[in-house]
């Protein structure tokens, strides 16, 4: 009895982290080990603030979670202790554990999963530091405004010019 009761409430756990999985744009797994008390709890502040929740979670309940979700590539770095960000924006997560990592070395990014495609460490690490959305889109008003910009400055410079021959 009590082990069917272990079972299901451990089932019910690795259901929780499967669509915690399937619903996240992007999740990315982390090794902790070395960081301390004070350290891991600003990394969680500032994965808060960015809306990404954090967890840190046994690897064979992931392991079962991903199976599930068809995410079985995120085995393959589910060794030692396993920090888990899920985040709605594609990039939070991975920048955030990014520049975090820049400043405290005991935090090691192992992998990811984004919009249900698997990103080793690297990969991860070249995603944080792509732009934000915000910032991309801002890059792509500035090339379409150029070109109105630059015929409005011209126009401005022929009619000054004609006012001041006249």
């Amino acid at each position: 009895m009590a082990n069917a009761k272990i079972i299901a409430a451990k089932q019910q756990e690795v259901d929780a982290i499967a669509a915690k999985l399937r619903e996240s744009s992007s999740t990315v797994v982390a090794d902790y080990r070395g960081l301390n008390v004070a350290q891991v709890t600003q990394l969680r502040k500032l994965l808060r603030e960015a809306g990404v929740e954090f967890q840190v979670l046994k690897n064979s309940l992931v392991s079962r979670a991903a199976a599930s979700a068809d995410l079985s590539d995120l085995d393959s770095v589910l060794t030692g202790p396993t920090a888990v960000a899920f985040g709605a924006d594609a990039v939070a997560p991975a920048k955030i554990l990014s520049d975090f990592a820049k400043k405290n070395d005991a935090l090691k990014i192992k992998g990811g999963i984004v919009d249900g495609v698997f990103y080793d460490a690297a990969q991860v690490k070249a995603l944080a530091d792509l732009p934000s959305r915000e910032g991309l889109l801002s890059m792509l008003l500035s090339v379409l405004q150029a070109p109105v910009r630059n015929f409005a400055l011209a126009v401005k410079a022929v009619s000054e010019k004609n006012e001041a021959s006249a």
